[in-house]
């Protein structure tokens, strides 16, 4: 019995991680701006959370004014992170936005070192030397580049610096507040970030019909709530090092789902910089 436990944790995680991935298929399907792609996101995920937290409140910590605070800080960060991931796609592949926003431990093991003087290990060191060759690769290894392709490949990286402040600031709250009101309370702080770039980049955009509509849906309900949400569930569920296994497969499945609608094919040299690449977060997140 504790092994099929164990074997649903597993299939219901690669479920979360395949819902993470499923995030640049529906940007690129939509039809409106990237940033009102990401402010409809988050938008929409809104009501599904209240609703959530309403029917599991009983189980939730009540939290201080000061730590809704730094929750919707921490939003205003997540805005800046679905901003560049989003406008990346329309420059590089899904795949290769989807594994630069994935480098996100080389930002927080340093930044804890120096804020909450957590050590780094001579691990850390091999595998950012590993990640960078692959990246390095991953980068001139596109066939027919062009100059945007390198210009989305930035974007997605800054993306990770992003959404690492976005955790390090939740890491102050994170033993008190559930995954649930940590969503909840940062799409607060992302919203009027994400409305404020739209309108002066993009100008407000509405969904008009269907098509326009149902990318923006999934969005909210795959990526933001299935993917994200239950991932942070699921990882109190399994151990750390099964986890960071299986988060890896987000840019191996995002190449997969673009494949198959975008044709988006990756060239030798960058299948090889995506495994380089793998195999660094890996040994870094290996315990």
């Amino acid at each position: 019995m504790t092994i099929l436990k164990k074997n649903i944790n597993i299939i219901l995680t690669l479920l979360f991680v395949s819902g993470l991935a499923s995030g640049g298929i529906f940007v690129k399907l939509s039809e409106l701006g990237p940033i009102n792609t990401g402010f409809y996101r988050i938008l929409f995920s809104v009501p599904i959370l209240y609703i959530a937290l309403f029917f599991f409140s009983k189980n939730e910590k009540l939290l201080t004014l000061k730590e809704k605070l730094t929750i919707i800080l921490a939003g205003s960060f997540l805005a800046g992170d679905l901003i560049l991931w989003n406008i990346s796609f329309h420059y590089t592949t899904v795949a290769n936005a989807n594994l630069l926003a994935n480098m996100v431990p080389f930002i927080i093991v340093p930044v804890s070192y120096f804020f909450f003087r957590e050590k780094i290990s001579t691990r850390f060191f091999f595998s950012l030397l590993v990640t960078l060759v692959g990246v390095f690769i991953l980068i001139e290894g596109k066939e027919n580049a062009i100059s945007g392709n390198a210009y989305g490949n930035v974007l997605a990286f800054i993306t990770s610096i992003f959404y690492a402040t976005f955790l390090l600031i939740v890491y102050k709250v994170r033993s008190k507040a559930s995954a649930l009101q940590i969503m909840y309370y940062s799409s607060f702080g992302a919203l009027p970030i994400l409305f404020i770039a739209a309108l002066s980049n993009e100008g407000i955009s509405y969904p008009r019909n269907t098509s326009e509509l149902l990318p923006l849906l999934g969005l909210a309900i795959f990526s933001q709530i299935l993917g994200q949400g239950g991932l942070s569930y699921i990882l109190g569920k399994i151990s750390a090092n099964i986890a960071s296994v299986l988060v890896l497969t987000q840019p191996v499945i995002s190449a997969i789902f673009s494949y198959f609608i975008f044709r988006e094919i990756l060239s030798t040299m960058e299948m090889v910089g995506v495994f380089i690449v793998l195999l660094g977060i890996f040994l870094i997140k290996k315990k």
